[in-house]
C-alpha cells in the first residue's frame, strides 16, 4: 500500500510538470504579444515593478530561465526599477519582495523591524541545522539569547582570547604554510586555506575546541566537511524552482536531503560531544572551562540543547563569511597594485609606530585604508549577497512598494552595491578612497556610512554581534599576510561569485607565493 501510495503521488507529480512545460511552450510563443498587451493597457499608476508574470504560473518561466544566474537576474531588476524594488510571483514560492532601497532597508530592519520576523518560510530551510540557534529564531527565544551572547561579545576578556587565538592560528600554522609554498613554488588554493583558518579560528574561539584543519598532515576533520555540505544543500533550498520537491525528498529521505540529514547528524553529534567533555570539565573545576563562548554560555546555566544550537550558529556565521571577503580582497589587491602598495605601507608604519614587529589589537585600529579595502571588497562581493525576512502584516515600504502579510521580503547587498545612485559612476570599480575622508591632524579616516546602504553586516536590533571581532579577524590575517608574501592568482581570469548560504569563488583562488624579503 505504501509503494502504491507513493508511485501514484509520482505519477501525478509527472502529470503537474508535464503541464508546466506546456504552459512554459505557450507562454514562450506569446511572451512577446502578452508584454505588448501589458503595456499598452495598463494605464494604472502603480510603484510595482518585477519581472513578466503570468496568471497562475507568475514569474516561473522567468526564473526557470535564469535558475542559474539568480544573482545576476534579480541584480538587472533592481537595476531596472526605479524604485531599485521589485516584487516577484511565481507558482510554488511566497511572493517576494527583492530591496536594493536603503530606505526600504532601514525601514526594515529597524524602523518597523517587529512587522519583519525571520518567518517560518526562513526557519524551515535553516531549522533542521541551526535549531532554536540565535540566527534562526524570532520573539522571546531570539531576544534572550541576543542579550546572553550581546554581554559575552562586549567583554574585554573576549577581544583578549581572540586576539590570542588569530596570533597563535597565524604564526603557528597559516604563515609557516605559506612560507614552506613559497620555497618549494608550490601553488595554493588560497580561498581553501583561509577557509581552514576561519574554522579553527571560530571553532576555538566558540567552542574552546581545536579541529586542526590547517594541520595538513591529518585528514579533513568529518566535522568540516559536514559543516560544508549542511550548508551548501541548505542554501539550495531556496532556490529550488519550486519548494515542494525539496520537501518531498526531505520526507523519503532521499538525494541531496538524505546528505544534508547524514551531515546535520554530524554536526550535532560532534558538537553535542564537546558540550559534554566542556560541561564535565567545568564541573571539575571553573577555570578549568576557558575563555570560549561555549564555556561562558555552559556557566551561565543554559541546558545542553540550547547551548549546542547557540554554538552552532554562531560557528555558520564565522567559518565562512571572513575568509570569503579576505579572498576577494586579495584578488582585487592583486588586480590594484596601487591600492596594494598604499596598504603595505600602512601595515609597516603602523607596525614601527608601534614600536613591535608584531601585530597587536591597537595596530590594527590605525589600519584605516585595510577596513576601507575590505568594505570595499565585501561591497563589490558580499559574504551574504541577499538576506529574506517575512512580513508579519501587511504593509507599505517607504518607496509605495505594498507588502502583503506573509511576504517574504528581501534586502539585498550584492545588489546595493552596484547602484550608481549609491556609489557613483565607478560603483563597478574597487576604490578603496571611496570609504576616507582627509584629515588634516590624522590624516585619512574612515568615512561614516550608513549601515543601510552598507548592511552587509545587518542593522538595527540584528545588527551583527560579531562584526568587530570579524574586522579584528580579517585585519590580523590580510596584514600579517601582506607584509610577508606577494600573492598572484595563477589564473588571470575572472573569478565567478557563487552566492549560496555564505557566497564564495568558484573553483577557489589558486595562487602563487612569493616572500617579499627575497
Amino acid at each position: 500500500m505504501y509503494l502504491f501510495n507513493f508511485l501514484l503521488m509520482l505519477n501525478s507529480l509527472a502529470l503537474l510538470l508535464l503541464s508546466l512545460l506546456i504552459l512554459f511552450f505557450l507562454f514562450s510563443i506569446l511572451r512577446k504579444s502578452y508584454i505588448i498587451y501589458i503595456n499598452n493597457n495598463n494605464t494604472t499608476p502603480t510603484t510595482t515593478y518585477g519581472p513578466i508574470s503570468y496568471p497562475i504560473i507568475g514569474c516561473l518561466v522567468s526564473f526557470y530561465e535564469n535558475r542559474r544566474r539568480l544573482l545576476h537576474w534579480y541584480t538587472d531588476l533592481v537595476l531596472c526599477s526605479p524604485t531599485s524594488t521589485v516584487v516577484v510571483k511565481r507558482l510554488g514560492a511566497l511572493r517576494t519582495i527583492v530591496t536594493a532601497n536603503p530606505t526600504n532597508v532601514e525601514y526594515i530592519l529597524k524602523t518597523n523591524f517587529p512587522n519583519f520576523p525571520k518567518g517560518e518560510s526562513f526557519t524551515e530551510i535553516l531549522g533542521d541545522l541551526l535549531g532554536c540557534g540565535i540566527f534562526n529564531m524570532d520573539g522571546e527565544l531570539w531576544s534572550t539569547q541576543r542579550k546572553l551572547a550581546s554581554h559575552e561579545f562586549s567583554t574585554r576578556s573576549l577581544r583578549e582570547f581572540v586576539v590570542k587565538t588569530l596570533e597563535e592560528e597565524v604564526n603557528e600554522r597559516l604563515i609557516p604554510l605559506l612560507e614552506n609554498a613559497g620555497q618549494n613554488d608550490t601553488v595554493l588554493d588560497l580561498q581553501d586555506l583561509l577557509k581552514r583558518f576561519a574554522f579553527d579560528t571560530i571553532c576555538k574561539v566558540a567552542l574552546g575546541h581545536d579541529p586542526c584543519c590547517l594541520d595538513t598532515s591529518r585528514p579533513v576533520p568529518s566535522l568540516f566537511r559536514a559543516f560544508d555540505t549542511a550548508a551548501e544543500i541548505s542554501a539550495k533550498r531556496s532556490t529550488s524552482t519550486v519548494a515542494l520537491l525539496w520537501k518531498m525528498k526531505r520526507f523519503f529521505r532521499f538525494g541531496s536531503e538524505k546528505k544534508l540529514r547524514d551531515a546535520i547528524e554530524i554536526v550535532h553529534e560532534s558538537v553535542s560531544e564537546i558540550i559534554t567533555k566542556k560541561r564535565k570539565l567545568i564541573l571539575e573545576d571553573e577555570n578549568k572551562g576557558g575563555g570560549d563562548m561555549l564555556s561562558r554560555f555552559l556557566m551561565a546555566g543554559h541546558d545542553d540543547e540550547v547551548v549546542r544550537d547557540m554554538v552552532i550558529s554562531f560557528v555558520m556565521a564565522g567559518r565562512d563569511t571572513t575568509s570569503a571577503a579576505m579572498t576577494w580582497l586579495f584578488w582585487l589587491l592583486s588586480q590594484n597594485s596601487k591600492a596594494e602598495k598604499l596598504l603595505l605601507n600602512e601595515v609597516n608604519r603602523s607596525c614601527s609606530n608601534s614600536n613591535n614587529v608584531a601585530l597587536n589589537y591597537d595596530s590594527l585600529q590605525e589600519m584605516s585604508f585595510l577596513k576601507a579595502c575590505l568594505c570595499e571588497s565585501m561591497r563589490l562581493y558580499p559574504p551574504v549577497s541577499w538576506d529574506s525576512k517575512h512580513a508579519a502584516n501587511d504593509d507599505v515600504l517607504p518607496d509605495g512598494t505594498v507588502v502583503k502579510k506573509g511576504d517574504r521580503v528581501t534586502y539585498f547587498p550584492y545588489g546595493m552595491g552596484r547602484l550608481e545612485e549609491l556609489w557613483g559612476g565607478n560603483c563597478g570599480e574597487f576604490k578603496p578612497e571611496r570609504w576616507l575622508l582627509e584629515d588634516d591632524e590624522t590624516g585619512r579616516v574612515l568615512k561614516a556610512v550608513s549601515p543601510f546602504k552598507f548592511p552587509v553586516f545587518q542593522a538595527g536590533p540584528r545588527v551583527c554581534l560579531g562584526k568587530e571581532m570579524a574586522f579584528t579577524q580579517m585585519k590580523y590575517v590580510v596584514a600579517s599576510v601582506l607584509k610577508r608574501f606577494e600573492i598572484r592568482p595563477v589564473c588571470l581570469d575572472q573569478p565567478v561569485f557563487v552566492p549560496l548560504l555564505t557566497a564564495h569563488m568558484a573553483g577557489g583562488l589558486r595562487v602563487s607565493v612569493r616572500n617579499r624579503s627575497k
